[in-house]
């Protein structure tokens, strides 16, 4: 894990790639409670006989928004801000979902620091592009912008 020390350090990091998370294997257990949670049962993600037999990937997928979800899990493997009181989500600019995720696969994401902007003093915001990757695969499952406010 990367440690950015402060606001300024943070700042300085505009531009960079931070690093990349740990492997997570995606299991049908993960994809049941997220369809439980979110009421979005669709066949694709939780009937497993039904898409060996009609889906194009042989298996069920994860949700994109399961997929998505797992950022705050990466990010915190990726890197940590200290000497900052709170950092908060802000949003999300881009998000698009190139790959499926198989059920058992393994993924991890890729954070670039895009920009880091002074909005008042004593906070920052920040985009970072997150690549979440599925390992053997060259198309990534998920790309997205996500936009974070860090207070000092």
């Amino acid at each position: 894990m990367r440690v950015i020390n402060g606001l300024d350090e943070l700042e300085a990091l505009a531009g960079t790639k931070l690093g990349a998370s740990d492997w997570l294997t995606v299991t049908q257990d993960m994809i049941d409670r997220f369809a439980d949670v979110t009421l979005d049962p669709q066949w694709i993600h939780v009937d497993r006989d039904r898409a060996e037999r009609e889906s194009p990937y042989g298996t069920t997928i994860a949700h994109g928004f399961l997929t998505l979800s797992l950022i705050p899990h990466f990010r915190r493997q990726i890197a940590e801000v200290r000497g900052v009181a709170r950092a908060i989500n802000y949003g999300v600019n881009k998000v698009r979902f190139p790959n499926a995720v198989p059920r058992d696969a393994r993924v991890r994401a890729v954070q670039t620091l895009l920009t880091a902007t002074r909005v008042a003093t004593g906070s920052i915001r920040f985009t970072s592009k997150f690549v979440v990757e599925v390992e053997g695969e060259t198309k990534p499952a998920c790309v997205a912008e996500t936009v974070t406010m860090v207070f000092g």
